[in-house]
């Protein structure tokens, strides 16, 4: 399986009363209030530097992404970062996984196209292209993306770009939500028809549906953890069986904290970032969320219906975060147990790891980058090789690597 370094890069100095002063992490909290100019670009670079450093000690995939307005995560532009990465790991096995640039609010949607194929020419070959729908937020409130038009917007955008990626003939988009009179797009990817394509989703609806019928990988994007995940997991992979696909489980990617420690009884130097994470980063009210138009019905009755979903997480402490797997902290072999145990029941192909949340500074992610690649990594990088290929992965990078192989024997 694949193992990817995911990174929010979130606002890691809030105030310590920011709970009382903001009801929400998106759009309220006031940027002359609470940020710092100097620090955000202070964030910006540990983040690359954290970035990198994961790519050197190991892992698959670099996995970038797109929020606006909001203290959880600010990657603004995503090509930037990818660009970046690009060219910082030329010459290593990683992935530069886009999740990724919103095609709904960007107009016309070829400039992510154009930005897609310079990384993928940058980096040699190695995007993962990533197009989530985007959240409520982002679209309709911080973009202005009628909320009905959202997802018919995305799948409209989604056909012209890869279209302009393989189209040998200049040609005209007469859409109903684009018109481009002349599209021969500069540059095209190296990966051709077109890079893998991973399109992100929260639940197990209409998305999925659309994923699975165009055989795309599925990523699915919560913090409720792989432990509360086994509804989800059992919904997809009904669905691809009425779709009449394969089982392979490289067309699912899943999203989980991590933090790992040098013995169990050390894992609560995470306590803190967790708890700043769920309480501080994660809060957004249903009314900037769930808008009119923007979530289907299905989606909506799924959400509610999930348990995890209606916990007041502020309420929570470190320990209720732990005890309901919203995140996996302990010892390398307490992490490996719990993850194998998590990716086999919903056969995961991707893990995406996310090993800096919250708070945390970049000294303790370093450490868990170092503790989770060496003696984590090793243990869950085999499962599903000898059974199915990665078609969702870029064709350079599916040969199996000499520096995992060594590092699994390092760590036996």
């Amino acid at each position: 399986m694949k193992v990817c370094m995911f990174h929010l890069m979130p606002y890691r100095d809030l105030p310590a009363d920011f709970t009382q002063r903001y009801n929400s992490a998106y759009i309220d909290p006031g940027w002359f209030d609470v940020a710092d100019a100097d620090k955000v670009g202070q964030y910006y670079n540990w983040t690359l530097d954290e970035m990198v450093y994961a790519a050197k000690a190991g892992m698959h995939g670099l996995c970038t992404n797109q929020h606006h307005q909001n203290v959880y995560g600010f990657m603004a532009n995503p090509s930037l970062m990818g660009a970046t990465l690009a060219k910082l790991t030329q010459g290593q096995d990683v992935a530069i996984i886009q999740i990724g640039s919103t095609l709904p609010s960007t107009s016309p949607p070829t400039r992510v196209a154009e930005e897609y194929a310079m990384i993928d020419c940058i980096s040699g070959g190695r995007l993962v292209a990533g197009f989530p729908t985007g959240l409520p937020t982002d679209a309709t409130i911080s973009n202005g993306v009628v909320p009905i038009d959202q997802r018919e917007r995305f799948r409209e955008a989604l056909s012209l770009v890869v279209k302009a990626w393989s189209s040998k003939e200049t040609f005209a988009w007469n859409g109903k939500h684009y018109q481009l009179p002349m599209v021969n797009l500069w540059p095209r990817p190296i990966q051709q028809p077109h890079p893998p394509i991973w399109i992100p989703g929260s639940g197990i609806s209409s998305t999925a549906e659309y994923v699975v019928e165009r055989d795309d990988c599925f990523c699915s994007l919560n913090y409720f953890g792989i432990r509360n995940a086994e509804a989800v997991g059992d919904r997809f992979w009904e669905l691809v069986d009425k779709k009449g696909r394969d089982t392979n489980p490289f067309r699912f990617s899943f999203l989980q904290l991590i933090g790992v420690s040098e013995t169990d009884a050390e894992h609560e130097e995470y306590a803190r970032h967790a708890e700043y994470f769920f309480h501080n980063l994660l809060s957004t009210p249903s009314y900037y969320q769930a808008i009119p138009g923007c979530i289907e019905y299905d989606a909506l009755q799924l959400a509610m219906q999930n348990p995890a979903r209606a916990v007041n997480l502020r309420s929570l402490s470190y320990k209720d975060l732990v005890d309901r797997g919203f995140v996996i902290t302990g010892s390398p072999k307490r992490v490996r147990e719990q993850l194998l145990d998590g990716v086999k029941r919903l056969r995961l192909g991707h893990l995406l790891a996310l090993l800096h949340f919250g708070s945390m500074p970049t000294e303790l992610c370093r450490k868990n980058i170092d503790l989770f690649c060496r003696e984590v990594l090793p243990y869950i990088e085999d499962l599903w090789d000898d059974e199915w290929e990665d078609r969702w992965w870029p064709e350079r990078l599916r040969q199996k690597r000499k520096v995992a192989a060594m590092a699994g024997a390092a760590a036996s």
